[in-house]
């Protein structure tokens, strides 16, 4: 039985990667930082444990878990959103942003290597975002925390390949159904009055209930594939949104 580790199962697509791969009979060690009993179905292939990716002590302690034993797939999903014009962004939530999507993924990958490099076999899948495809307004910090684990992850499979290591990446695009609105709100902080009127123009074109949005199972199926097919392209985007925006760029 394979085993996969997932980080941010709290919600969103998390929770959606972690229900999938209980489905198809793996075993799954759900990670989030207050783990939560009912978030997902009892099963005897369910590990839930608790996980901030901001700490190497809560990192480390995780992976060396006795009951998580061999961790066949790692998936870094765990993150947190920020929309707002750069100026009205605090340097503390710059910080947030890139210790979480950026330094936790890499804290994250660099926690499981070793056992991975010495069975000579394991998968990374790191959850990235399509704004990384195409430039949008407001979304600078978060773009480059993004983009920084695209860079990171692609230069990484090179040097992993020896080893029978695959390193790849997911792109979801907008997804209302998750919770990044809310994570979004809570570090954004005030949109400079200078941008007003232009981020109310962006925020309105968000809320158009005909555009095309991911939802949270085609992030879940995408990270499936990814971890199950070596013959999947180094950068798999999810959602139709995800998919225009891909076309876009080529």
């Amino acid at each position: 039985m394979k085993t996969v580790m997932i980080t941010g199962c709290s919600s969103g697509f998390g929770l959606a990667t972690a229900r999938y791969f209980l489905e198809q009979g793996w075993k799954v060690i759900a990670t989030m930082r207050t783990p939560q009993e009912g978030l997902l179905p009892q099963s005897e292939r369910l590990r839930l444990l608790a996980l901030d990716v901001t700490s190497q002590q809560s990192i480390e302690r995780a992976v060396a878990d006795a009951d998580a034993g061999d961790i066949d797939v790692l998936v870094n999903n765990a993150g947190v959103g920020m929309l707002n014009a750069l100026e009205g962004v605090s340097p503390e939530a710059v910080r947030e942003v890139f210790e979480t999507n950026t330094l936790g993924t890499l804290a994250m990958t660099r926690a499981v290597i070793p056992q991975f490099r010495q069975r000579r076999s394991g998968t990374i899948v790191n959850v990235t975002s399509a704004v990384t495809l195409q430039p949008l307004p407001l979304l600078a910090v978060y773009s480059a925390s993004k983009v920084a684990v695209n860079a990171f992850t692609e230069s990484l499979a090179l040097e992993l390949a020896p080893f029978n290591i695959r390193v790849g990446l997911v792109l979801p695009g907008r997804s209302p159904a998750t919770r990044f609105g809310e994570n979004a709100q809570r570090i954004m902080g005030e949109i400079p009055e200078a941008y007003a009127a232009f981020s109310q123009q962006i925020l309105h074109g968000m809320q158009d209930a005909h555009a095309k949005v991911t939802r949270p199972e085609e992030v879940a199926h995408a990270v499936w594939q990814m971890a199950t097919d070596p013959d999947t392209p180094i950068r798999l985007p999810a959602g139709e949104d995800a998919w225009e925006m891909a076309g876009q760029r080529r």
